[in-house]
């Protein structure tokens, strides 16, 4: 069970760098807030996963396709934490 959290923390690591890498701008955020954005865009990518194949991934946690999913899910999640801190910095 221990394995697996860090394995899932390590992906998370990924996904929320990659995410970071491939949107240009500068985000204020340090390990941890990549790593939550890389685990936030995991339950996105297979979520929409979900919606638009309607299955289940059952192969197991470590899959091409569920890698992307969570890359491409962090970066919907990186733009909606963009656009939600952009509009609460301009009304102050």
């Amino acid at each position: 069970m221990f394995g697996l959290i860090l394995f899932l923390l390590l992906i998370g690591i990924i996904a929320g760098f990659l995410a970071r890498a491939i949107v240009p701008g500068h985000d204020p955020m340090g390990v941890g807030g990549t790593m939550l954005l890389g685990i936030v865009g995991s339950f996105v990518g297979g979520f929409l996963g979900y919606l638009i194949f309607r299955e289940d991934g059952t192969e197991g946690a470590l899959q091409p396709s569920g890698i992307i999913g969570s890359v491409i899910g962090a970066i919907i999640a990186l733009l909606v934490y963009r656009a939600a801190n952009g509009r609460s910095m301009s009304r102050n």
